[in-house]
């Protein structure tokens, strides 16, 4: 029976970050199509759900200058898009 909780807890915690994996790239496809100029809108479906977490701290300002340098240098991490941001913007609101 332990087990079985244990198991259950596990899927519905992957279940909630799938869940929120989601809305992180349909927000950030939104706030893409609104930032970034014509050239990069086109390419938005280039960006891989992890550069996309990578991207979403950026701030508004900063966001298209580092979505073009993602796609130039084919950055596949969030780690290494993190640390290019100079403008932190936190999400206050994650679960």
């Amino acid at each position: 029976m332990a087990l079985a909780l244990v198991i259950l807890f596990l899927f519905a915690r992957l279940f909630a970050l799938k869940a929120q994996d989601r809305v992180i790239r349909l927000e950030m496809r939104l706030r893409m199509r609104e930032l970034l100029p014509g050239d990069l809108q086109e390419r938005i479906n280039e960006f891989t759900p992890t550069q996309m977490v990578g991207l979403r701290f950026a701030s508004d300002a900063e966001l298209p200058e580092l979505a073009r340098k993602v796609l130039e240098d084919n950055i596949t991490t969030a780690t290494p898009i993190k640390k290019l941001i100079t403008d932190w913007q936190g999400d206050h609101h994650r679960v």
